[in-house]
């Protein structure tokens, strides 16, 4: 009998020898029509995206041109995963990394790039090259004011390209057995597109490049007419753009795909139930992007998609009820009245809330948690108070010998219980007159609590009606 042992593979000697030979996954739940639809699990790089490869190969390049010296500064414009993997060569590498990002970029990559000790910059994203807060040009400005500084620039950067030429496109074909009929990508740089692209152009000139494209970015439209206009703005991170990469060689695209951030995030969401396969943003865009392409098919034919990056880095996003809710992606019914603003109702589990019976250490913890400075006080679904930070300080500071005692007061003894509340059935305007009083708007039913709106609700709420 085999060992099973005998297919690990070895002891690697740093996080680098990681970066590549990623596995791959075929789909067995979802609709692919005649087709066989394969996923390279890119997530499974150590930086948790496919950018760990191109981060490898453009700071190695640099340092055989020797235009990187040990020590020195690497300077980056980028979503997220490109910064990311930079971050993740760079400090094994000892380098100074700065990254320049727009302020879509999720919060999880932030903090991932801060806790590696990289100078995070956060700038515009509703602005377009050439304007001095494009990320772009922001990278390239600050490159030059400190010396011996380099710009990478992931979209004229030819080791971008190239890391897909020689690892991710050859890697494909061998585990395809050398039979793959189509690969659907993004572009975001260009740099997987022009890289699998040119391999299989060379090794396996059958097999199709298909392009999945948020709606708003130009590409797809740039794929069907040769023409662009002005870009719109749209959700998903880390592929879609408003101009045509210099590494994107948008000849090799035989077919294009527009996606709607709710498709792709919609999508991704059905991967994970579907498959166990947590993914971001820009995976549900290509994968939806791929069950097209594979349904419209009308021989079998063997696909290949990409998941770019782990899901892991979206989870206070699109796999945020309440961000789903905000961004209108939630498919609830609508009654034109307060309830429509309500991001999640006390009923369904999702308000922050405390119970009159509790102690003030357990709301100072729940609190801290949810990070959020005051809870609606509820007694068997009745709203009886509302408890914020200065309550419980008031009830707790004074002498220290006490001080624990204190925390063990009942969340009753110290809660606001003249409290303003609004009926569900009123409309939007009664909303200014509560947010003029510098409070949040806690929203009744009767005498049933449903749940709280605040100003951001308000503005996400006009938003979406714009």
């Amino acid at each position: 009998m085999n060992d099973p042992r005998s297919a690990l593979p070895p002891v690697a000697g740093s996080a680098l020898d990681l970066i590549g030979r990623t596995p791959m996954l075929e789909v067995r739940n979802l609709d692919t029509g005649p087709c066989r639809l394969f996923l390279k699990l890119e997530s499974q790089n150590p930086g948790g995206s496919i950018k760990d490869r191109v981060a490898r190969s453009m700071i190695e390049a640099a340092e055989a041109d020797g235009s990187l010296k040990p020590g020195e500064t690497i300077i980056e414009a980028t979503a997220g995963n490109t910064g990311l993997g930079l971050a993740q060569v760079a400090s094994l590498k000892g380098y100074k990394l700065i990254l320049i990002v727009p302020d879509k970029m999720a919060r999880e990559k932030i903090l991932h790039l801060r806790a590696m000790g990289v100078d995070v910059r956060l700038t515009r994203s509703d602005v377009g090259k050439g304007h001095p807060e494009y990320y772009q040009d922001m990278a390239q400005a600050l490159a030059q004011s400190i010396p011996g500084a380099i710009y990478v620039n992931q979209f004229a950067n030819p080791a971008n390209p190239l890391a897909h030429e020689t690892g991710t496109g050859p890697e494909i074909l061998e585990q395809m057995g050398g039979d793959v009929d189509a690969v659907v990508v993004g572009v975001g740089s260009g740099g997987t597109l022009t890289g699998v692209g040119r391999y299989m152009a060379k090794h396996s000139p059958k097999t199709k490049m298909v392009l999945a494209d948020p709606v708003g970015s130009i590409l797809c439209d740039y794929v069907a007419t040769g023409t662009y206009g002005e870009a719109g703005s749209w959700i998903v991170e880390g592929i879609g753009e408003d101009f045509i990469p210099d590494n994107a060689q948008m000849d090799l695209v035989s077919k294009a795909y527009s996606i709607s951030d709710r498709e792709s995030v919609d999508t991704a969401r059905e991967l994970l139930r579907k498959e166990g396969v947590l993914a971001g943003s820009s995976s549900g865009c290509l994968l939806a992007a791929a069950l097209k392409y594979c349904r419209e098919q009308t021989q079998a034919k063997r696909v290949v998609t990409l998941v770019c990056d782990t899901g892991a880095k979206y989870l206070t996003k699109m796999f945020n009820d309440m961000w789903l809710a905000a961004h209108g992606f939630d498919q609830r019914e609508l009654h034109g009245d307060l309830r429509d603003l309500i991001a999640k109702r006390y009923a369904d589990g999702g308000v922050i809330a405390i119970g009159p019976g509790d102690t003030l250490l357990t709301a100072y913890n729940r609190m801290r948690s949810s990070d959020i400075s005051q809870l609606p006080v509820v007694d068997h679904g009745k709203l009886v108070g509302i408890l914020d930070e200065s309550d419980i300080l008031a009830a707790v500071e004074g002498g220290d010998e006490h001080r624990g005692a204190r925390f063990k007061t009942a969340v009753a003894q110290a809660m606001t219980r003249e409290i303003n509340t609004l009926q569900a059935h009123q409309g939007v305007e009664a909303l200014p007159e509560v947010f003029d009083r510098d409070e949040v708007a806690l929203v009744v039913d009767g005498d049933e609590f449903v749940g709280v709106i605040t100003r951001v609700d308000l503005l996400n709420h006009l938003r979406l009606e714009a």
